[in-house]
């Protein structure tokens, strides 16, 4: 295997600090939504109303991102949407109204589609140049942003969220403008042909929906665990710094299997590391749910993470066989099984049992499972 070169090696090191300051600044603004709530004093429902329009925003930018992402534009997309997104950031921590959160919460989904497409084109095109696998470590930047910012935001508790976002959104900006020249001079090269010589276009027709279906089924696991890892700790009696801890260790569960995954997907293949993961999160979270014990649970939200890991990042450089477009459309799809998820959980909850329910996301892990080969062979580098 030969050695990357110059060029490649500096433009992974750049597409590092962007997946991780999209962490960051989605970790924050997460981390402070309860501020966010009391300063502009939204009931619940407004709040929704915020979080729909960041959504919608988001549905917008990854399509239009996907639409505009050719190579010679991706600098420019990079570098376009990172300010938008962190200048949305600063001025949402400034918006003390409704129509001016919803205005602001559009425009920051727009700006975060823009950029999630953008990293990820320029992520697959910079693999291909490494000739082996990076796409995991460069979403474990994006992670480590994310854990790193979360720590940020408990410590700064006291501090105002509008200084915190303010600052953070310039902060940002002047990575950015500092990076220029580098972005300017991203380097990546073109998905070659797949060996049986299938064209893009082709690889687009016949397995394009069920890369979608396999990425929203990952991210309706990554929702679950969000929205629902807590809640569940806490209804097996746990207590508070339990419950606080099951999403944590979750994070730290997919931090660590992104870490390790491009040297795995190099030994075993993109398909065997996948389907291998897959089970290892479905067999962690039903245990988990199934043992109805604290620890247990606790250490089935880990083992679910850890097996997640390397799911969307394989799913993305599969995608990106079929160019920018592609990409987009598998972000899109995945991203409706982050929205959607949480909700469905809950209602299926109400009808039965939240255990029962969360045996949801550790079913579908054993369908991408069963699924991986089909959808992602031929994918490594």
């Amino acid at each position: 295997m030969s050695r990357p070169t110059a060029a490649a090696r500096r433009s992974r090191i750049l597409l590092t600090g962007y997946f991780l300051g999209m962490g960051v600044v989605m970790a924050i603004w997460g981390a402070r939504m309860p501020a966010v709530q009391h300063a502009a004093h939204l009931s619940t429902a407004q709040l929704s109303l915020v979080l729909l329009a960041a959504a919608l925003g988001m549905v917008a930018g990854l399509r239009t991102g996907g639409r505009l992402a050719r190579p010679d534009r991706l600098p420019v997309l990079l570098m376009g949407g990172a300010v938008g997104l962190a200048g949305a950031l600063a001025v949402l921590g400034q918006c003390h109204t409704l129509a001016s959160l919803l205005a602001a919460a559009l425009a920051f989904g727009a700006a975060h589609g823009v950029v999630d497409v953008a990293t990820n084109s320029a992520a697959v095109r910079c693999q291909n140049a490494y000739g082996r696998p990076i796409m995991s470590s460069l979403h474990a930047a994006y992670s480590l942003g994310a854990l790193g910012a979360a720590a940020l935001a408990a410590a700064t508790a006291a501090t105002s969220h509008s200084v915190l976002f303010l600052v953070t959104g310039l902060a940002l900006t002047a990575a950015v403008l500092a990076a220029r020249p580098r972005t300017l001079a991203l380097h990546g090269t073109d998905q070659p042909p797949t060996p049986s010589g299938g064209t893009a276009a082709v690889l687009r027709r016949r397995r394009l929906w069920l890369l979608g279906a396999l990425a929203a089924a990952s991210l309706l696991g990554e929702g679950a665990a969000a929205d629902w890892a807590a809640v569940h700790v806490h209804t097996l009696d746990g207590t508070t710094a339990a419950a606080a801890s099951a999403f944590a260790l979750y994070s730290a569960g997919m931090t660590l299997g992104r870490l390790t995954g491009d040297r795995l997907t190099t030994a075993f293949g993109t398909p065997a590391v996948v389907r291998a993961g897959a089970l290892l999160a479905a067999t962690g979270l039903a245990g988990g749910v199934l043992a109805d014990s604290v620890p247990a649970a606790l250490a089935g939200w880990t083992v679910f993470g850890l097996g997640l890991s390397t799911t969307v990042p394989s799913l993305i450089t599969a995608a990106g066989r079929g160019g920018p477009k592609a990409v987009a459309t598998v972000s899109v799809t995945g991203y409706l099984g982050l929205l959607a998820g949480p909700a469905l959980i809950g209602a299926l909850a109400s009808a039965t049992t939240l255990p029962t329910a969360l045996l949801l996301p550790a079913l579908l892990a054993a369908a991408l499972a069963v699924l991986a080969h089909r959808a992602l062979e031929n994918t490594t580098p």
